[in-house]
């Protein structure tokens, strides 16, 4: 018995010691509350002229787009708020400086997955690089479908919640969203419908979980650490 309680008392303290991790942030909604299934029209036919127009969109972005488009393509591969950083323009603008807001976006970022996949998995749109070979990704490849774009999803959705706690900057950061989901045609792996369909997906979304309980609750506190934070 003896023996039992030191062991028990071992596990307490590695527990204590143990740090949480944000991995297990909770999404705001889900596919069964939000059905993009029901909102959004399918992808264009594989054979129609709308995917070859947009295949030929993407090849000609691949041989005129400059370095700096290329990189800022890589670089929003994240999906993350901190992407906004540029935009924000302020040195406080981190996760260590913003904890409750980050666990909040962290919710927000999974909201996106839980909605937007399994429409994807319904769509099975091929991406570019397997509709055809002459396209050269230069963002890491994905194996999920292609319509809606999640990234521009999430890009969208993130600049309107971020829009609303800093709206002195809302012009800036909806032109940030805009080019994120943008930049997903630069990096060649999303087509321009795509995009125009995570952008719409992030605005339902954000229209939706804006009516939640816990999102109004989490939002009021990450809300009020950011502008304490910036100054504002």
């Amino acid at each position: 018995m003896r023996s039992f309680a030191k062991a028990f008392s071992l596990l307490l303290v590695v527990g204590l010691a143990t740090p949480v991790f944000a991995d297990d942030a909770k999404p705001f909604a889900d596919a069964k509350e939000i059905n993009l299934l029901d909102l959004l029209p399918p992808p264009p036919a594989n054979d129609s002229a709308q995917m070859k127009a947009e295949l030929g969109e993407i090849l000609t972005i691949q041989v005129t787009r400059t370095p700096e488009m290329a990189a800022r393509a890589v670089a929003d591969a994240e999906e993350n708020v901190w992407r906004f950083s540029d935009v924000i323009d302020n040195p406080k603008f981190t996760k260590d400086n913003l904890p409750k807001f980050s666990a909040f976006f962290d919710r927000v970022v999974e909201t996106e997955g839980a909605v937007v996949d399994p429409a994807k998995d319904v769509w099975k749109r091929p991406r570019p690089h397997l509709y055809s070979d002459l396209v050269k990704p230069i963002v890491p490849l994905s194996k999920s479908g292609s319509y809606p774009s999640g990234h521009t999803t999430v890009g969208t959705l993130m600049g309107i919640v971020l829009a609303k706690m800093v709206p002195e900057k809302r012009a800036v950061i909806m032109a940030r969203a805009w080019e994120y989901g943008h930049n997903r045609v630069v990096g060649g792996i999303h087509y321009a419908s795509d995009i125009e369909a995570g952008r719409i997906a992030g605005t339902v979304i954000a229209e939706t979980i804006m009516t939640h309980d816990d999102y109004k609750t989490e939002y009021e506190g990450a809300k009020a650490e950011l502008r304490a934070a910036l100054g504002l």
